[in-house]
């Protein structure tokens, strides 16, 4: 039906750029891109009359363009690129079920994945199921996990069909919720946990007055978790040359820029201060020399005048 898809050039490809081009996809995500791409050729081509060398032939043999082996051509013809040596493979492996559906088994079969991928191929299953015979996901496959957590491999063959949870939830059907989450909403089909107030190790509701344990770095205070002020501590958290920034729940010990107080750090004449962890360094700068008490400029080489003024550039006689 069509020239032999590059698949050397695709497999040189491959071999050329080991990187992300090396990295294969699953089964089921090949055959689902194939289809997709299939679907678009179909929408690209929906509105498109036929009017080449042939048209009597078709209108002839396969009544009109929309149904025709020229069309099917077309689209299969724009599924893969030339490096796109998956896609190729798939292809030139599948191309005859391809025409077969399109030519014959398209009208009791409209959805192409589902026939193809899924009923055919069998790399790939419904969402909300899983594994080589598509069982239903926990929690069913309406809403696999409750609508918390990601049932694995879910729509493919592949995986066990366990719940990964979202952040916040945990349990096989992720319905609880982890340390740090309440429950906002319970009932029979849905489970909801929202964050804790950051002060909340944990928690029965959004407040700091809602805690149940107090997380670190904060303390029970009037029924509420209030922030501990660790640079307000009877010994003080931070070396001599530090000052202590409190945060929530926290400290950080932030390093004193001398050079930026009030009373000058560099006291010479032209000197500059430059200020590093725990201390600060006075250093004269370029151009200057260092004297006891004062940067002074120094004279440059060609201030001097002498015989020739070797001060001034050489004229074009001079040369």
């Amino acid at each position: 039906m069509r020239p032999p898809a590059p698949a050397a050039l695709g497999l040189l490809m491959l071999l050329l750029l080991p990187g992300e081009a090396a990295k294969k996809s699953t089964p089921c995500k090949r055959c689902r891109e194939l289809v997709d791409k299939f679907n678009q050729g179909m929408v690209d081509t929906a509105k498109k009359n036929f009017g080449g060398g042939n048209t009597a032939w078709e209108e002839k043999s396969l009544s009109k363009y929309e149904f025709s082996e020229v069309r099917l051509l077309e689209i299969v013809e724009s599924l893969c690129g030339p490096s796109d040596f998956e896609c190729n493979q798939m292809l030139e492996e599948h191309e005859e079920r391809l025409e077969a559906w399109w030519l014959r088994l398209k009208k009791e079969n409209p959805d192409l994945f589902e026939w193809f991928c899924v009923k055919t191929l069998k790399v790939c299953c419904f969402p909300g199921t899983y594994g080589p015979h598509c069982l239903e996901c926990q929690g069913g496959s309406e809403r696999p996990c409750s609508g918390n957590g990601h049932c694995s491999g879910d729509g493919s063959r592949q995986g066990d069909g366990s719940c990964q949870c979202h952040l916040g939830y945990r349990g096989a059907l992720c319905t609880d919720c982890v340390d740090g989450y309440f429950s906002s909403l319970r009932n029979e089909t849905h489970s909801v946990c929202t964050a804790c107030d950051e002060s909340c190790k944990a928690c029965t509701g959004p407040t700091n007055r809602d805690c149940s344990q107090c997380e670190v770095g904060w303390v029970e205070e009037d029924g509420a978790c209030v922030d501990v002020d660790e640079c307000a501590a009877d010994v003080f958290p931070c070396s001599d040359q530090q000052y202590c920034e409190n945060t929530s729940g926290s400290f950080q010990c932030e390093d004193i820029d001398e050079c930026s107080l009030a009373e000058k750090a560099c006291t010479r004449t032209n000197e500059n201060c430059y200020n590093t962890p725990g201390s600060y360094v006075c250093v004269c700068p370029e151009g200057f020399e260092e004297t006891e008490d004062a940067c002074v400029q120094m004279q440059p080489a060609g201030d001097e005048v002498t015989e020739g003024n070797p001060t001034q550039p050489p004229s074009r006689e001079d040369l």
